[in-house]
């Protein structure tokens, strides 16, 4: 019975994702206890969870959306449903002067209140694990639903029972806040119970796996609410004004869109915008990068991550193994080096061309013992021998490395691709959620401002758009009762989703306007030295059309002045070329252990040096192939590395396999670098057990 290691080995990548899936599953199902379809997980299950928006997701929209009801439900509580229009200015929203309510209306809006309160408590005590899930959950979607149920009853009965007279009457701010209230709630606890759905089923753990930057999100956005509603109280105490006129003051003033409509009145107003504009617009932008990275963290784990496999598993079931893509570079290798082995045993063959060649019948050409070409029976058979193994072990060695090449470019365009999959997909989204709430925006300011101002709906388009960049320019602002509650949250949505716009914008289209303009001053004003050649040296098949008119004209010359074609003796040197494959295969077979050593100390100051650079470097393959060489030869000696790589391969996993180095966090040159340095740690280890029999003092200070 073999081992895993060896079973695994000879599996193939989609066998082994397949078995993974089936160890998690039965580690699942041992965890979780079934009752009919419900299957419910113990708090200290480690099973994936795959609801990874219903569990992450929804807890943390639901923790951001709670606090902003409870601002809302404050907001009708403290004023009057019904407001009587002014004399002078009938019509008017803004003039208008509110009336008492009936009690049950404000006893009712108070017992609202409190179930928010208690459901957005249940909920904080959840995140921080204080009170049970299974407990805390239900308590904040139970009482959010009797804060939905009180606060539509109140306005349902308000309208049937005491309805404002018409038309010099109509509903205040307030009855607009306890709408927005009510619709708030009802989506949270909505939201909350497909969270609670997903734990039934089993899809993940008892509790909320919060990591530190979404507990910030947490708390950044209760710091923000409490300075929103906090400052709209000092705000109307001290200018006069309702508590609602001054929260939408608030709103607009951290937002940075100033619309002028409300503006501080005295000295004391004046300065208090100083210390409390700076702390909200500070307290916002913390709030807005939480939201980014929160959004960018999910993304990449259950988005990007889910997208690279998808590809790297297509590019697998699309992988053939084959030998015959080199096919070219075997037959003129051999070719070359065919005359060397056979001459000695057949004289009358004077040349052996390309078709003659095969792997397999190298060996026939060998003499035998009836051969009459005794003189070279054993010298010439010996190192014939010996040739050809160097040939076929540099045959085979690079018929792998032309095969691996092929996986390695695959995996690198599945990184490009990811990258820009990963940049133009978060752009998208942006657009896509910009649009919505500037056309979507744009219909509930038609609606809310269209008897108040007669606002049409191109106008609410400019308007919405003048609010989303934070212009700001007054020709036109909410003035309705309906109009200022909805530009609150409305705001507050939409202002944040700009911002992550533009930032999204600015790897993507901006990056490129940048480029563009920087390309533009290297060619034009501010020209840069080396730029043509670069430009050159980036399209080869102009470097070699210049390179060889280079040529023709020297060859030319050199003809009309008596010498002869060719290159000269004292012509300059030319600069260093990478190593191609076929030499890369050749020097791997002449390097002894001691050069390999020293290459070896030359890759890691060179690769640490990579790290300072930016972007990240990307090695080629054939970096690839030498860095792996010396990771490698320090393991073995050279014998049994050229049997590892007979049986195993050039390199210890595969290019588009999940121990792939382009599929590890870290970057290419950390993870090079330290496989380096542990290659360096055990060529000193066997360097000091072969010069000392005892323990060396590498392997004595070597941590635990």
């Amino acid at each position: 019975m073999g081992s895993p290691a060896s079973e695994s080995s000879n599996t193939s990548p989609l066998q082994q994702a397949g078995a993974a899936k089936d160890r998690n599953l039965s580690r699942k199902t041992a965890h979780t206890r079934q009752f009919w379809k419900l299957r419910l997980r113990p708090d200290d299950d480690d099973a994936p969870q795959d609801w990874w928006f219903a569990s992450t997701a929804i807890p943390l929209l639901a923790a951001t959306t709670g606090p902003l009801a409870n601002v809302m439900s404050i907001a009708a509580l403290i004023t009057s449903w019904r407001v009587n229009y002014d004399p002078e200015h009938p019509g008017v929203d803004s003039y208008g002067v509110g009336f008492k309510d009936p009690r049950w209306c404000i006893g009712l809006n108070a017992a609202s209140l409190v179930c928010g309160f208690a459901g957005n408590a249940f909920l904080l005590f959840n995140f921080t694990r204080a009170v049970r899930y299974i407990v805390a959950l239900p308590m904040t979607i139970i009482l959010w639903y009797f804060a939905t149920g009180i606060l539509m009853g109140i306005t349902i009965s308000m309208h049937e029972f005491a309805p404002p007279h018409r038309p010099e009457q109509t509903y205040s701010q307030g009855f607009w806040h306890a709408v927005i209230a009510a619709v708030l709630y009802l989506v949270s606890s909505m939201l909350l119970m497909v969270n609670m759905q997903g734990y039934f089923f089993g899809h993940y753990r008892q509790h909320f796996e919060l990591t530190d930057e979404q507990r910030n999100l947490i708390l950044q956005t209760m710091m923000f609410f409490i300075w929103l509603a906090g400052g709209a109280g000092v705000f109307a105490r001290v200018e006069g004004w309702s508590f609602v006129d001054a929260l939408y003051f608030c709103d607009v003033t951290i937002l940075t869109v100033g619309f002028g409509d409300f503006h501080p009145t005295n000295d004391v107003g004046r300065g208090l915008v100083f210390p409390y504009s700076v702390g909200g617009i500070i307290i916002l932008g913390l709030m807005v990068s939480s939201i980014r990275n929160f959004a960018q963290e999910i993304s990449h784990d259950n988005i990007i991550k889910k997208h690279v496999e998808r590809r790297r598993v297509n590019t697998i079931e699309r992988s053939v193994p084959t030998v015959f893509e080199p096919q070219e570079h075997q037959i003129a290798s051999a070719a070359r080096l065919r005359q060397t082995i056979s001459r000695p045993f057949n004289m009358k063959k004077e040349r052996t061309t390309a078709a003659d060649f095969h792997p397999d019948t190298l060996l026939d050409d060998l003499p035998n013992k009836k051969s009459k070409t005794k003189t070279f029976r054993k010298a010439p058979i010996a190192a014939t021998r010996n040739t050809l193994k160097r040939v076929r072990t540099r045959k085979q060695r690079l018929i792998l490395l032309y095969e691996e090449k092929d996986r390695f470019t695959a995996m690198r365009n599945i990184q490009k691709g990811t990258a820009n999959f990963k940049k133009y997909s978060a752009l998208t989204m942006s657009i896509i959620a910009f649009g919505l709430l500037w056309c979507v925006g744009a219909i509930g300011f038609w609606r809310a401002e269209q008897k108040s101002q007669g606002l049409s709906y191109f106008q609410a388009l400019y308007f919405c758009y003048v609010s989303l960049l934070t212009i700001g320019y007054g020709d036109l602002s909410p003035t309705s009762n309906a109009g200022k509650p909805f530009f609150i949250v409305w705001s507050l949505i939409a202002v944040p989703t700009m911002t992550i716009l533009i930032s999204d914008m600015g790897d993507t289209v901006i990056a490129s306007f940048k480029r563009g303009t920087f390309t533009l001053g290297d060619w034009t004003v501010l020209p840069k030295a080396g730029l043509y050649r670069s430009f050159v040296e980036r399209h080869s098949w102009l470097l070699h059309w210049l390179q060889k008119k280079a040529e023709e004209k020297a060859e030319k010359q050199r003809i009309s002045e008596g010498f002869r074609p060719g290159p000269t003796d004292d012509e300059e040197d030319v600069p260093p070329q990478a190593k191609t494959l076929e030499e890369i295969a050749k020097e791997q077979e002449e390097l002894s252990e001691h050069a390999l050593a020293q290459k070896l100390a030359i890759a890691i100051r060179r690769t640490a040096n990579h790290l300072k650079a930016e972007p990240p470097r990307k090695y080629t393959y054939e970096e690839w192939v030498e860095y792996t060489q010396l990771i490698r030869f320090s393991r073995c000696s050279k014998e049994e590395l050229e049997e590892e790589e007979e049986e195993e391969g050039l390199i210890d996993w595969d290019w588009i396999g999940e121990q792939s180095p382009m599929m590890a966090e870290q970057c290419e040159s950390e993870w090079v670098l330290d496989r380096l340095c542990e290659s360096l740690n055990r060529y000193m280890r066997k360097q000091g057990r072969a010069n000392g029999n005892g323990k060396s003092k590498v392997d004595e200070i070597r941590p635990a």
